[in-house]
């Protein structure tokens, strides 16, 4: 697999892709599809050096993207990061994610994070194992804070420390 910083240029492949996860109310909160310019500033909050959006290819061809955000927004968190992978439809289920997270895990001291963060829906148990896995403790869950198709959701918050 190669890894590469996304440019504003690959923003519509990033949405097309976050698009076709929301559908399945296992990934992402939002429950209607977003834009380009949608993501624009969301995308603009990211830099190449500690806090990136990598393109994720294989034989030349886009599986998918991953992004690294900032928590919380407050200087005492500065090392403490949210990791978040999306994959093209055809290439879920296939182990991709395992890889992608171990390369996003061994790559972390180099983008400055002390601490990795996924915020995953409680009932979404592939990613729940996938993070399990790899590592990451079940930090916390907030009991039903997300409401989609009027059915209450909860959010497991998924924790790692980087080389303690």
């Amino acid at each position: 697999m190669q890894f590469y910083n996304a440019s504003i240029d690959d923003l519509p492949l990033i949405v097309d892709i976050y698009n076709s996860t929301i559908a399945g109310r296992l990934v992402t909160a939002d429950t209607e599809a977003v834009t380009v310019e949608d993501k624009r500033s969301w995308f603009e909050s990211h830099n190449s050096t500690t806090r990136p959006i990598w393109i994720v290819k294989e034989s030349d061809r886009i599986i998918g993207w991953v992004s690294f955000k900032d928590f919380y927004g407050r200087p005492a968190y500065n090392t403490t990061a949210e990791i978040s992978i999306y994959l093209e439809t055809n290439t879920r289920g296939k182990g991709y994610g395992k890889k992608i997270l171990h390369y996003c895990i061994q790559q972390s001291p180099a983008l400055q994070i002390h601490t990795l963060l996924g915020f995953i829906f409680s009932h979404n148990e592939a990613s729940k194992k996938l993070f399990t896995n790899a590592g990451f403790a079940e930090w916390g869950m907030l009991k039903d804070i997300a409401v989609m198709d009027n059915q209450y959701y909860s959010l497991s918050i998924f924790g790692l420390k980087i080389n303690q």
